[in-house]
């Protein structure tokens, strides 16, 4: 019996290091394709910055759950912001945290209940409104806060500030899409 039981703990503590393992890929994916893949996509606000950085997160999210997603969510938008986007310092770690992370929340929660195209179309659809509608409040609150700006001049912004996390949230929810069930075997395995 208690070599049974030796042998479960074993399994189970290499599928953890495992998964481990991958969730590590994931952030090494989202870190790389920031540093390769970043541009402004209002000329007027060019600090305004697509990048790819929540596919790998949000394909991880669907293969390992809405908690692991908010782990990796974490992990990347700190070492992106100690990395290639340290310009940004804090603020920047901060808003990756929130942004990313009511992204990866909704959609994995939604996802998770039942794993079908149809669902995976709606969490990230409603992860995406529930991005844009967060950022909202959360520029309004933390902007003049990191930046020195009053919230008159955050609010003049608004119309680019929700456009781009629509825009952002919807290219990165449809490359998901279009992903991950050609990723989400080797990531199960």
């Amino acid at each position: 019996m208690e070599k049974e039981t030796g042998t479960v703990k074993m399994v189970m503590s290499k599928k953890k290091t495992v998964k481990m393992v991958k969730m590590g890929v994931m952030v090494a994916i989202s870190v790389a394709m920031v540093y390769l893949v970043h541009f402004p996509i209002f000329p007027a606000v060019p600090f305004l910055e697509y990048d790819p950085a929540d596919i790998s997160i949000l394909i991880g999210t669907f293969a390992f759950g809405p908690e692991a997603g908010l782990v990796l969510t974490v992990v990347t938008a700190v070492v992106q912001g100690l990395t290639v986007s340290a310009g940004s310092g804090l603020y920047g770690i901060l808003m990756h945290m929130i942004a990313t992370g009511v992204l990866v929340l909704v959609s994995g929660m939604i996802y998770n209940r039942k794993k079908t195209k149809a669902t995976a179309v709606f969490g990230l659809t409603a992860g995406m409104a529930a991005m844009a509608v967060v950022m909202v409040g959360a520029n309004l609150l933390i902007t003049p806060m990191f930046m020195g700006v009053s919230k008159d001049v955050v609010w003049k912004l608004m119309p680019f500030i929700i456009g781009f996390n629509v825009i952002k949230a919807g290219i990165n929810g449809a490359v998901t899409f279009l992903l991950y069930k050609r990723i989400a075997m080797f990531l199960r395995k």
